[in-house]
């Protein structure tokens, strides 16, 4: 059986303009310990509460998850004032009979160019039988601690029980992460190490950072607005996928340029069929009557002397000739880049798709809707930013959070939120009167506003 891998919380300290925060998914909000169902979290908030620190935050921590070097424009989204920020990720894994309630501890320093890793901890809870071992720390890793290969001693000893020589292979993957700036428990040369067939205690740790790298790898979809931005553009189109092949997800962005056809090689024409025919299966339903069609102009020789596809995405609706794909709305254009991702998030438990500003371009009603079906019929997770309030009439209050003016408490659920409340009423009332633990709207004056665009036009009259 595959691990199964759900997030169950979030914390950020000195992210962007969050001093520190927590977000939490349905299920760990109701102390639930069960996969089988959809979660659903979309985060509201005024412009610059910290949002999108959330969606930031968990691209990058994909990235160190997979052993990744750390980019250095990590450094640029680290709170000014301080130079430490810190990431607590949970989650429950379900393997076989166990499940292992995980706790993944990052600090990153800033340095002269970009930022290290100072210290990572991974603590685990095991569950089986019905009995629950206490959360201990699995590994300690602490950069500053030259001497030790990470803590708790015992672990080390677990690793190299059956084979001594594996001690040198540690402190050299220790090396290594280190001068790769990568992470030392999921960077490669390590986790190779970890990863191997236990028969001790280590079995555990080894099984949690296996499922840990397979999650980041093949199943986190993370969608930053840097995505949309290129299709607002006009000018490409990142379609976010995930298809099985040989019993191995393949997972990533395919890009297709909108401004004019593209020669594709043979496989990533094959890889293009296959997204489209999935798409194809649930797009007509959510703009009724269109569908994608793929235009192969012929066989065309590629610059490495191969030939290949030159191909062009369509749009075909009922009754009309095919256009080109440009054409449509960048909202049609922004559904079919995430389409793929949503359809894998539907069906398979262990994907968790986070999508920023989820709501751009896409039409009121149909968000409703979108979020309606996937929290009632879905199997995975799905996080979202967003500006629309119509969430607030399709989802219950454990899966709406608030962003708050206050950067030390960044995020809460709305207290006071009966089943019989319009949510979204609920939510208009604490911006004008409050009545909540935080204060979620930052005031303006629109009688200060207005003075300052009358001013702001007088002197550009009199330049």
């Amino acid at each position: 059986m595959e691990s199964i891998v759900r997030l169950a919380a979030l914390r950020i300290s000195n992210m962007k303009n969050v001093e520190d925060g927590r977000i939490v998914m349905p299920h760990f909000y109701h102390r639930e310990l069960f996969h089988k169902t959809a979660e659903v979290l979309g985060i509201y908030g005024q412009n610059g509460s910290g949002k999108t620190a959330i969606v930031d935050t968990l691209y990058y921590l994909q990235q160190i998850m997979i052993g990744e070097t750390l980019s250095d424009e990590i450094a640029e989204y680290m709170d000014v004032n301080s130079e430490h920020t810190e990431v607590v990720a949970d989650f429950h894994i379900y393997k076989d009979a166990f499940l292992y309630e995980v706790s993944y501890f990052l600090v990153l320093k800033k340095k002269k160019k970009g930022a290290e890793i100072l210290r990572e901890t991974l603590s685990c809870a095991v569950n089986e039988n019905e009995k629950r071992s206490n959360k201990t720390v699995f590994m300690d890793y602490q950069r500053k601690d030259s001497d030790v290969i990470f803590l708790p001693k015992k672990r080390v000893d677990e690793v190299v029980e059956k084979n001594r020589e594996l001690k040198t292979d540690l402190i050299v993957a220790r090396k290594l992460a280190e001068k790769s700036n990568c992470s030392y428990i999921f960077g490669e040369s390590s986790r190779e190490i970890f990863c191997r067939e236990y028969d001790n205690h280590f079995r555990h740790c080894s099984e949690v950072i296996r499922a840990l790298f397979q999650f980041a790898l093949k199943d986190l979809f993370v969608i930053r607005n840097t995505h949309s931005g290129v299709i607002s553009a006009n000018f490409l189109l990142p379609m976010a996928f995930k298809i099985e092949k040989h019993q191995m997800g393949v997972k990533g962005d395919l890009t297709i340029p909108l401004t004019e056809p593209v020669v594709l090689k043979e496989e990533r024409k094959q890889l293009l069929d296959r997204i489209v025919s999935q798409m194809n299966t649930v797009l007509y339903t959510i703009i009724p009557g269109m569908k994608i069609d793929i235009n192969n102009h012929g066989r065309q020789m590629m610059d490495d002397g191969k030939e290949g596809y030159k191909v062009e995405l369509m749009s075909v609706r009922d009754g009309m000739l095919p256009i080109p794909i440009r054409m449509e709305s960048d909202g049609i254009i922004k559904m079919i880049s995430i389409l793929n991702a949503f359809i894998q998030a539907f069906g398979n438990s262990s994907i968790c798709l986070v999508i920023d500003e989820l709501d751009a371009g896409i039409f009121e009603y149909m968000l409703g809707e979108l979020l309606d079906i996937f929290n009632k019929s879905a199997k995975g997770q799905l996080i979202f930013t967003s500006h629309n309030l119509r969430a607030l009439e399709m989802l219950s209050d454990e899966s709406i959070m608030f962003s708050t003016t206050n950067p030390k408490r960044r995020y809460i659920h709305m207290k006071n939120v009966k089943p019989t409340n319009n949510f979204r009423d609920v939510y208009l009332r604490g911006i004008t009167l409050g009545g909540q633990e935080e204060v979620i709207y930052e005031e303006t004056d629109s009688l200060k506003i207005a003075r300052a665009f009358r001013k702001a036009g007088r002197s550009i009259w009199h330049e």
